[in-house]
């Protein structure tokens, strides 16, 4: 598994409000938005419910992520997937840190990796809440 998430009741703007509220509290901040759904209406005409990307990056972690390893910039930052679905509910997907930075062998990133996917559960839950 890659990823975990939540699924909630509310608009998008709502949900992706309160995500990024959740984030601050655990120190993340959103470098990136990218509206998934409107590129591809803009570039291919295709219609697709409301689907948002956030890149999600805790400075303190990001940079103790980069001293380990510079190319750790790679797998960086943490995405955050919020998408409407069939029956109008919002899921809200966190990449797993601890999956993805398992690929990266060098001391300490697996502490690091548990670290952040700590702190982005407990979004998870406080969304849940």
């Amino acid at each position: 598994m890659y990823g975990f998430n939540v699924s909630l009741a509310g608009n998008m703007d709502t949900v992706k409000n309160r995500v990024t509220e959740e984030l601050q509290k655990e120190g993340f901040g959103v470098l990136t938005e990218i509206d998934v759904a409107a590129t591809l209406k803009k570039k291919l005409d295709v219609e697709r419910r409301p689907y948002l990307i956030l890149g999600a990056c805790n400075p303190a972690l990001a940079n103790r992520a980069l001293d380990a390893d510079p190319d750790i910039g790679l797998l960086l930052p943490c995405n955050v997937v919020v998408r409407e679905e069939e029956d109008g509910s919002i899921n809200v997907g966190f990449m797993d840190p601890a999956a993805v930075l398992g690929l990266v062998e060098r001391a300490g990133i697996e502490d690091l990796a548990a670290e952040v996917r700590t702190r982005l559960e407990r979004v998870r839950n406080a969304l849940a809440g």
